[in-house]
């Protein structure tokens, strides 16, 4: 038997047309005909049905998740107000950072205000100078 080419999974509009095609075959029959499928070492066909639902309910534009976040995990989401910890601390929160798209290791100028604290990152110029002016000083 010749080996079939697998197709590209189909999404969005071309998705939901191609359904609409097939709509006299079985779900799972439309899953594999829209590209939702790999075949095992054995050469035995599997339907991934959840990726196939997925796919049609993006391509509806159905929000099911109230705010997706980057790593796909839930918590809590910014409320953009913090509190002083018991040990001094301000915590500022990873729902921040993400927003920011901020990584380990980004550097920051604090600025003390007689009612606010002001946060200013560092780009690699601003770094290196700094950097300058403390190895004179």
């Amino acid at each position: 038997m010749p080996k079939q080419k697998k197709i590209e999974p189909l999404v969005g509009e071309d998705l939901l047309r191609k359904v609409k095609e097939l709509e006299n075959l079985s779900k799972e029959e439309k899953a594999k005909q829209c590209g939702y499928y790999t075949v095992t070492k054995n050469g035995i066909e599997r339907v991934n049905m959840m990726k196939f639902l997925n796919a049609l309910i993006d391509a509806e534009g159905i929000q099911l998740d109230s705010a997706p976040n980057a790593n796909g995990r839930g918590g809590r989401s910014a409320s953009y107000r913090i509190s002083v910890q018991s040990n001094g601390n301000l915590l500022i929160g990873s729902a921040y950072t993400k927003q920011m798209n901020l990584k380990p290791g980004d550097e920051f100028i604090i600025t003390l205000g007689k009612k606010h604290i002001r946060l200013k990152q560092l780009d690699g110029e601003e770094r290196e100078a700094l950097e300058a002016a403390e190895a004179t000083a």
